[in-house]
């Protein structure tokens, strides 16, 4: 199956109740991560995490879904129009 870069921006509004569950959410998806950067925002009480992925739209939307139905979780989804075989 061809695969595609892809980024998931995610801002997590409530850190102290989401981080375990988003983090545990992603871990499970390690294989078609390239890079993740998050940015503490303590005092505002926000995360904004970025991930890059590369992988098939089914993991791509199978993670993003998940990450998704997590409370206090904002995520979109950037996928690049070149595959990538």
């Amino acid at each position: 199956m061809n695969k595609k870069i892809a980024i998931i921006s995610a801002i997590l509004e409530n850190p102290a109740k989401c981080q375990a569950e988003f983090n545990n959410v992603v871990s499970g998806y390690s294989d078609i991560i390239l890079g993740r950067m998050g940015l503490p925002l303590k005092d505002k009480g926000v995360s904004v995490i970025s991930i890059t992925l590369l992988g098939d739209m089914d993991r791509i939307n199978a993670l993003t879904g998940k990450i998704g139905k997590i409370e206090h979780v904002t995520v979109k989804t950037a996928v690049s129009k070149k595959e990538i075989i």
